[in-house]
């Protein structure tokens, strides 16, 4: 009964910070000339990956690596297929051009990176420090090319309608009260559910890809489902993109370099999982650049194939008798139609929109 209270308290947490968050976000924005996106990719995208850094770093330090790497590829997975797809069901999210020329094939290529660095089974600690120092040069490059659009950014909220942003002191303040719900929120939600999970005799490998991974992807749920109906959808994408590119390149280089001996990866999630992160990291570009639109079909889709990969991770826990066929199908029929459909759509985008 005190799981459930727990579970209950944790989830209106999580509400209220994310209100607090996107509002104070918002505003600073306009109070700091740059654009909501780069306020998402950064400022907000940090901040609701917080509970994967205490996460993966805890799990480091106490040995549970499979853990702390599960959370982080379970996260970028549940962020793409599961937050995207519902909050492209609630309201179609409108694509920046930045989004799709810059940072997807930013996060396609720090999940690449990731591959290769743990292709011997596991990210040693220069691995780590390098992940580092990349999350440096590229969080410093997102705010020095933010600059260009500064001056036009601040005249644009001078000369708008819209009431003045306050401020920042205030705003600052909203986004701390915020965040600080969300963390605590989704900790509540993580070990009420793991506690649920461990009475079932799930394993830590499969509690860290799916409850860990999405009880710590809750900040980002809420944040970018409130951006959504509140019509900040930069905030809303900005803040899944570049909170992949922070779990790979901050999350597992702060874990790697606080565990001794790097973090090993279990071979069930270098073979399959990570596999998994790479392709829904390129499945992205497609589904953004037609028509520029996360359309409601293509955030069903999305759904879809979390339920998917869900149902994927309890049969093979469970080594059910259905996991074959289950495979065949998803492989043979459901995969190749679902990159039929995206290629004829991209390829009707093209004809209408030649200079697009």
């Amino acid at each position: 009964m005190s799981n459930v209270l727990i579970f209950i308290a944790g989830l209106a947490a999580l509400v209220a910070g994310a209100e607090l968050l996107v509002r104070g976000a918002s505003r600073m924005a306009l109070s700091l000339g740059i654009s909501p996106l780069v306020v998402g990719l950064t400022i907000v995208a940090m901040g609701t990956s917080a509970p994967e850094v205490a996460v993966s770093v805890g799990a480091a330090m106490g040995g549970q690596v499979d853990i702390a790497v599960g959370n982080v590829v379970g996260s970028n997975i549940f962020n793409v297929l599961f937050i995207l797809g519902v909050s492209a069901l609630i309201v179609p999210l409108v694509v920046d051009t930045q989004i799709i020329r810059q940072e997807v094939p930013i996060m396609i290529g720090a999940s690449i990176l990731l591959l290769s660095f743990g292709i011997d089974g596991t990210i040693s600690n220069l691995d780590a420090g390098l992940l580092l120092l990349l999350l440096i040069v590229y969080t410093s490059y997102v705010v020095i090319q933010s600059r260009r659009e500064g001056k036009a950014q601040r005249a644009k909220a001078e000369s708008s309608a819209e009431p003045p942003p306050g401020r920042l002191w205030l705003q600052l303040l909203l986004i701390a009260a915020g965040l600080g719900l969300l963390v605590v929120g989704s900790g509540w939600l993580v070990d009420a559910s793991t506690q649920f999970a461990r009475a079932l005799g799930v394993s830590d490998v499969i509690i860290g890809l799916t409850i860990v991974a999405a009880g710590t992807s809750m900040p980002e749920v809420a944040t970018s489902i409130t951006a959504a109906i509140r019509g900040e959808r930069d905030i809303a994408i900005g803040n899944v993109v570049g909170s992949n590119i922070f779990n790979i390149l901050g999350c597992l280089g702060l874990a790697g370099l606080v565990s001794g001996d790097g973090l090993p990866m279990a071979p069930s999630v270098l073979n399959f999982d990570l596999w998994v992160m790479i392709a829904v990291a390129f499945a992205c570009l497609p589904v953004f650049i037609v028509g520029r639109t996360i359309a409601r079909w293509e955030g069903a889709l999305f759904l879809f194939y979390f339920v998917a990969y869900t149902a994927y991770l309890i049969l093979a826990a469970r080594d059910h008798d259905a996991l074959d066929e289950y495979s065949g199908v998803m492989l043979g029929f459901v995969v190749p139609l679902t990159v039929v459909t995206l290629v004829v759509s991209l390829t009707r985008n093209a004809r209408r929109h030649p200079a697009a």
